[in-house]
C-alpha cells in the first residue's frame, strides 16, 4: 500500500517538472517574438541608395583598359652616334615647322665625312692612272702592231721575189718555202698580238669599271652620311607641340636611338587593351564607349592586334569627337566595349548589390520597409541593369550593398 502511494507522487512530480519546462520554453519563445517584433532590424535611408526602375535604352559592356594617345606622333631619332651638346626646347613648347629642338655634337661624324672625301679623291686619282695606263699601254701595242705590219709587208715582197728568182732559174724550192715560213710566222706574231691587244683592252676596262663602281659607292655613302649631318641639327618637321625630349646633355646617344617627340595635340586616338578571354567578341567597328571622369565619349574599333602578349589583346579606337578638351596625352581611361543594345527595357542604377548572376536577392522599397526580392536581370553596363522579371516600372530598389541584411525578408527604413 505504501509502494502504490509513492508510485503515484512520483509521477506527479515527474508530470509537475514537464509541465514548468514546457511553459518555460513558452515564455522564452514567446519573448524571442516579441523582441523580434519591437526590435525589428533597421536602418537610415541616408545610408543606402536607391534607383527608381524605368523604361529606357540599355547597352551590355565588357570592361577594358585604354591610354589616350595623339593621333599624330612623330618620333625624331639620332641619324648618327653623337652626344647631346644643347637642349633649345623642352617638353610642354610649342614648335614649328622647321624649327631646331636640340643640338648634338657631330665632330665625330665630320671626321668621317671629311676622311671619306680623301678618300674619294684617292679613288679619283686611281681611275685617272689607269686611264693613263690603258692609254699608254694601247699606244705601245698599237705601235707594234705597225711595225708587225710592215714586216708582214717586207715578207710577202720576199715571197714574191723568192718565186721569181726560182723561175728565172737563179733560186730555189727552199728558199721559197723559207721565205713562206717566215711570212707565216710574222702573220701569227700580228695576230697574237691583236689578242693581246683586245684582251689588255678589256682587262682595263673591267679594272676601271671597278673602280669607278667603288667610287660611287663611296660618293652614296658621302651623300648619305651628308644628309645625316644635316638632319642631326634636329629640327621640327611639322608643327607641333613636344611631348618629350632627350634633356641628358653630354650623353652618348646611337644611331636611331630617340630624341624627341612631336605631337599634334589637337586629335587624339585610344589605344585599348582587354583580356584573350574577350577575343571572340572583338570585330572592327565595334561601339566604344570611353569614360573620363563623369564624361563619356563615343568610339569605335577600327583595328584589332592579330597577337596576343601575356593574355591581352590590344586594338585601337576612333573617337568621335577627337579633339575633346578633357583628352591629354598618355591619360589613362575606362574603356567599355558595347557587344549587345536593347531598347525600351525596364532598367535600374548599377550598383553594389548586384553581383553579376542571373538570379539576384534584392530588397525593394515598400511603405517603408525594404522587402527582399528575387529578380532575374539582363543587359548591364557601369551605369544600368537589366531587369527580365521581379521588379515592376516605378518601384523603387536599393542598389547600395545589402549583405548584411541576406538572411532577413524585411528591413525597417528610418527616415
Amino acid at each position: 500500500m505504501d509502494k502504490s502511494i509513492a508510485n503515484e507522487v512520483s509521477g506527479q512530480k515527474k508530470r509537475k517538472t514537464i509541465l514548468i519546462i514546457f511553459f518555460a520554453v513558452a515564455v522564452l519563445a514567446l519573448c524571442i517574438w516579441l523582441l523580434r517584433f519591437y526590435f525589428k532590424p533597421a536602418l537610415s535611408a541616408s545610408d543606402i541608395t536607391t534607383s527608381v526602375a524605368a523604361i529606357g535604352n540599355i547597352e551590355n559592356t565588357i570592361n577594358a583598359t585604354g591610354e589616350v594617345l595623339p593621333e599624330f606622333e612623330e618620333s625624331l631619332t639620332s641619324p648618327i652616334n653623337a652626344s647631346v651638346m644643347k637642349v633649345l626646347l623642352d617638353a610642354g613648347n610649342k614648335v614649328k615647322a622647321g624649327e631646331s629642338i636640340l643640338i648634338l655634337d657631330k665632330s665625330a661624324a665630320q671626321s668621317e665625312y671629311d676622311k671619306l672625301k680623301f678618300q674619294i679623291e684617292s679613288k679619283e686619282n686611281e681611275i685617272r692612272k689607269l686611264k693613263l695606263d690603258l692609254e699608254k699601254s694601247f699606244y705601245d701595242i698599237k705601235s707594234n702592231n705597225s711595225i708587225k705590219q710592215l714586216r708582214i709587208g717586207n715578207l710577202v715582197d720576199a715571197v714574191s721575189s723568192a718565186k721569181r728568182l726560182y723561175k728565172a732559174g737563179g733560186g730555189t724550192k727552199e728558199g721559197i718555202e723559207q721565205a713562206e715560213l717566215n711570212l707565216k710566222v710574222a702573220e701569227l706574231e700580228k695576230q697574237q698580238l691583236e689578242n693581246e691587244i683586245r684582251s689588255k683592252q678589256q682587262t682595263m676596262k673591267i679594272e676601271i669599271r671597278e673602280a669607278e663602281i667603288a667610287l660611287e659607292i663611296q660618293r652614296n655613302d658621302q651623300n648619305a652620311l651628308k644628309r645625316k649631318l644635316d638632319l642631326a641639327n634636329v629640327v621640327a618637321t611639322r608643327a607641333g607641340v613636344i611631348t618629350w625630349v632627350n634633356k641628358n646633355i653630354g650623353a652618348s646617344i646611337k644611331e636611331g636611338e630617340s630624341l624627341a617627340k612631336i605631337a599634334d595635340l589637337s586629335s587624339f586616338k585610344i589605344a585599348g587593351s582587354v583580356s584573350d578571354n574577350q577575343l571572340d567578341q572583338l570585330h572592327n567597328h565595334m561601339p566604344v564607349i570611353v569614360r573620363i571622369n563623369d564624361v563619356q565619349l563615343r568610339a569605335h574599333i577600327v583595328n584589332i592586334s592579330p597577337a596576343v602578349n601575356n593574355g591581352i589583346v590590344s586594338f585601337a579606337a576612333q573617337l568621335e569627337e577627337r579633339n575633346n578638351k578633357l583628352l591629354r596625352p598618355n591619360m589613362k581611361v575606362d574603356i567599355f566595349l558595347v557587344t549587345a543594345t536593347r531598347n525600351g527595357a525596364l532598367r535600374v542604377a548599377n550598383g553594389p548589390a548586384f553581383k553579376g548572376s542571373t538570379l539576384q536577392e534584392i530588397f525593394v522599397l515598400n511603405k517603408g520597409k525594404a522587402e527582399r526580392r528575387t529578380v532575374k536581370t539582363g543587359l548591364s553596363n557601369f551605369d544600368y541593369v537589366e531587369i527580365l522579371t521581379g521588379i515592376k516600372p516605378g518601384e523603387v530598389v536599393i542598389t547600395s550593398d545589402m549583405k548584411a541584411y541576406e538572411n532577413t525578408a524585411e528591413v525597417a527604413v528610418n527616415n
